[in-house]
């Protein structure tokens, strides 16, 4: 089985030892996106809708980038730094499931890196 990084301009660079992606065999294992503008490395301007579409467009970049898209992902994990945001999120979220929306996990975070609010992460299969 080859072990290949993902790497896309069109997403943040990561912001610490870490890869954007690896693809091993047929999966994806995306690190989680937070909500920063690809270029900048700033965070999205905005609170929790603005930040959620960025963590999804990232992530979108991602999947793209190794020849996937939200139809191949199996599984995500949502990270909020407030619970409250949850129903927010989830309409958010939902508009860019795939045909079937992934098993998924959200929890509540002490923290996220740069301030942001809502991380994601995913794993997807590649055919």
């Amino acid at each position: 089985m080859s072990i290949i990084k993902i790497e896309t301009a069109q997403a943040p660079v990561a912001i610490g030892p870490y890869s954007q992606a690896i693809k091993a065999g047929n999966f994806l294992y995306c690190s989680g996106q937070v909500p920063l503008v690809p270029g900048t490395g700033e965070l999205v301007v905005g609170g929790i809708e603005e930040q959620t579409k960025q963590s999804l467009e990232n992530l979108q970049h991602v999947l793209s980038e190794a020849g996937g898209d939200f139809n191949s992902v199996v599984k995500t994990t949502i990270y909020l730094v407030d619970l409250g945001d949850f129903s927010v999120v989830n309409d958010i979220y939902a508009s860019y499931c795939g045909e079937i929306a992934p098993a998924r996990a959200t929890v509540q975070v002490a923290a996220l890196p740069k301030g942001a609010l809502v991380e994601i992460d995913a794993v997807a299969y590649l055919e």
